[in-house]
């Protein structure tokens, strides 16, 4: 066996190899566990019309551009806080967008003056309750928040 310093190189490797494997393991899960987004639903005031909605559809809405729904309804948007976990795994899963996109489409429509900010809420509590009583009314919410006093909109 070579000695280095008197130290059996061998011998050591493989002892410290599992540390390190189970090390870049548990890092590796962490990550992962941290970066994980909630699982993301659109909801809308419980006697909309629409029971199903185009992606399309749904990033005009709330990218302020549609301020009606397909049968003539004025649409209310509210969304969660920039920095909130639903609202970026909204932005990217949902609308297929990063939220400072969404952000810009925003200030675009204000600053022009073609347009207003979507109403924000604080938490998922105040979302389900100004979406359901709401008429005309959509967001989001974790799928495991959701009651009974919204409806669910499928994606198209």
């Amino acid at each position: 066996m070579k000695k280095f310093f008197g130290i059996n190189i061998f011998a050591l490797f493989w002892r410290a190899c599992p540390l390190y494997m189970l090390a870049a393991f548990l890092v590796t899960a962490n990550s992962y566990a941290d970066n994980q987004e909630p699982a993301i639903v659109v909801i809308s005031f419980p006697s909309t019309s629409e029971n199903t909605i185009s992606r399309s559809t749904l990033r005009a809405i709330f990218g302020m551009r549609l301020s009606k729904w397909p049968a003539d309804a004025q649409v209310k948007v509210f969304v969660m806080k920039d920095d909130a976990p639903e609202h970026g795994a909204f932005s990217k899963n949902i609308l297929q967008v990063f939220p400072h996109q969404l952000r810009l489409a925003w200030d675009r429509q204000v600053f022009s003056g073609q347009g207003q900010y979507p109403e924000q809420v604080a938490s998922s509590q105040e979302m389900l309750s100004k979406i359901a009583s709401t008429p005309g009314a959509v967001g989001y919410i974790k799928t495991s928040e959701v009651t009974n006093n919204v409806r669910i909109l499928q994606i198209r």
